[in-house]
């Protein structure tokens, strides 16, 4: 199947299931969240596994073990990249990232020292200033109130010490092309856009060496 983007019968998928977030509404309209969802974003992850790896798309089911909120399905479906990027349809519209969305602490230690040090964080400054240049948003899920203990509060790039992730974002509105094969397009410019900051992150962070029971 090649991918020809999301149907505006995806976007209404989505404006059903934010009004009623119920077992019944899901069961009802399976077949369109299987057909006009689902199948839309395995079919461009095939297309993309060429140049940025398998994807992966997240369960529909949200985890409420832990959550006021016992909603039981996500109001997105969303995918990841094995070689760096995140994909995500809402009934808004389409939004991609990149980057690393939290980091494990001794990923956080590598990402301090290479921020602190005036090359590599010189490096990365720039790299960010050229993104908010294009309309790339820059982000992190979590950050502290200031710089983290070693490093001077008026560090330079404290802003940037500040964060416990880095990822770049971009979200496109509904508009016509969604529902053409021209989203792919966007994608991928924006992936071949953000690459040179998942480089730096590989390069300068890389994967966590903790095992998993010591992540936080």
């Amino acid at each position: 199947m090649a991918f020809r983007g999301w149907p505006t019968e995806a976007l209404e998928f989505y404006e059903g299931l934010e009004a009623d977030n119920s077992k019944t509404y899901w069961l009802d309209h399976k077949q369109v969240y299987d057909e006009q969802v689902y199948a839309p974003m395995a079919a461009l992850l095939a297309e993309l596994e060429p140049e940025f790896g398998p994807g992966r798309i997240f369960r529909p089911y949200r985890d409420v073990r832990f959550s006021a909120d016992k909603s039981p399905y996500k109001t997105s479906i969303a995918a990841t990249l094995d070689q760096g990027g995140y994909l995500q349809l809402t009934a808004n519209g389409l939004g991609a990232g990149a980057g690393m969305y939290h980091m494990a602490g001794d990923q956080l230690d590598r990402y301090r020292r290479a921020v602190a040090d005036d090359g590599t964080g010189t490096d990365l400054t720039k790299l960010i200033a050229g993104y908010t240049r294009q309309g790339i948003e820059i982000a992190a899920h979590d950050s502290l109130k200031s710089a983290p203990r070693g490093y001077p509060k008026d560090h330079p790039r404290a802003d940037l010490l500040r964060q416990k992730g880095l990822i770049a974002w971009r979200s496109w509105p509904v508009a016509a092309w969604l529902g053409t094969a021209g989203a792919k397009k966007r994608v991928v410019e924006f992936l071949h856009a953000v690459r040179p900051l998942q480089d730096w992150l590989d390069r300068h962070v890389g994967p966590s060496e903790l095992p998993e029971s010591g992540r936080r």
